[in-house]
């Protein structure tokens, strides 16, 4: 069949929530040449998956702030005709947002998406060729493999799979990354929690790393730093790096962020935090030890977190 065009922007956990999606689709298509549009910051990450050809990046957070500059213009040209020069048949937004849906439209090929009471912003489905119906109360990654296979003409079987390939681990000791940073001042632990976390850790033996993503986080990670003997901040650094760090972790604990998502991609070994978001939505899904405490209003201790950690077997 012709090319298939995947719009699936960003953030983070929502790109990981569609490798699945394109995992299915190169299972029915294997010859289909399969291209992703996405966020410039996230394209490292969706370059990981194996059944991708070729990744187009979007530039639209950077190019809000600098409209009025004439390179800003030349690159958003560059883009649309880039776009207008792959050869799909199938054009799949599976963001279901007004400026994916103006991708779409830009894009040459059958334009498939949500239909308007399936997706937050109803106006999107205007600019599709073809709506599909998926129910609104499925995961994340549910709802990308439902339309996707909708406009494909398949239906997704039980088995999630997101095609990514772990890296090789280069030695040393067991690691435990604690992914502190998220969107939202509500979805965040308590340092004192993560403290609680990493000294405990640190007592069996496993290292922890601490990764960041701006300077608030970068601040956080001092602090906590300071206060686990022995923990270890990593640099900022490319998605497609951080990723090889979570894969081979003995052990993942994170609040309710992206990084988390990929954790699961990855079958790391997961304890997830929630907080103020609903995990039957937004929760990771994966083929490894993934384990949820607290909830939407419901605060979970440290200790409740190494009560989970303890029923893991931590190995490098």
């Amino acid at each position: 069949m012709p090319g298939i065009l995947f719009i699936k922007t960003s953030s983070l956990g929502d790109v990981v929530h569609h490798m699945p999606a394109v995992t299915d689709a190169r299972a029915h298509y294997p010859d289909a040449r399969l291209t992703w549009v996405v966020e410039e910051a996230f394209a490292p990450l969706a370059r990981l998956h194996p059944a991708i050809d070729e990744v187009i990046a979007i530039s639209t957070r950077r190019w809000r702030s600098r409209l009025l500059q004439p390179a800003t213009w030349n690159e958003i040209s560059a883009f649309k005709t880039k776009l207008r020069s792959v050869n799909a048949g199938k054009v799949i937004d599976t963001q279901g947002l007004i400026r994916s849906a103006l991708i779409a439209r830009t894009a040459e090929g059958e334009r498939h998406g949500y239909d308007a009471s399936s997706i937050k912003e109803p106006v999107a489905s205007w600019f599709y060729d073809v709506k599909h119906k998926v129910a609104r109360d499925q995961h994340a990654v549910a709802r990308n493999r439902a339309l996707t296979g909708l406009s494909l003409g398949y239906s997704p079987d039980a088995q999630i799979d997101y095609g990514l390939v772990k890296p090789p681990k280069d030695g040393g000791a067991p690691y435990a990354v604690l992914l502190h940073g998220t969107s939202r001042a509500a979805k965040e632990w308590r340092e004192v929690d993560w403290i609680g976390t990493g000294k405990w850790l640190r007592g069996r033996g496993i290292d922890v790393v601490l990764p960041w993503g701006n300077e608030a986080e970068r601040l956080r990670c001092e602090r906590l730093a300071a206060a686990i003997p022995g923990s270890r901040i990593l640099e900022r650094q490319p998605l497609d790096a951080t990723a090889k760090v979570i894969a081979n972790a003995a052990l993942v604990i994170g609040v309710d962020t992206g990084l988390l998502h990929l954790a699961a991609a990855y079958s790391a070994p997961l304890i997830a935090v929630f907080l103020a978001t609903d995990p039957g939505l937004t929760g990771p899904v994966g083929n490894g030890s993934i384990t949820v405490v607290g909830g939407k209003g419901v605060y979970p201790s440290f200790e409740r977190v190494i009560e989970a950690a303890e029923k893991l077997p931590l190995v490098s």
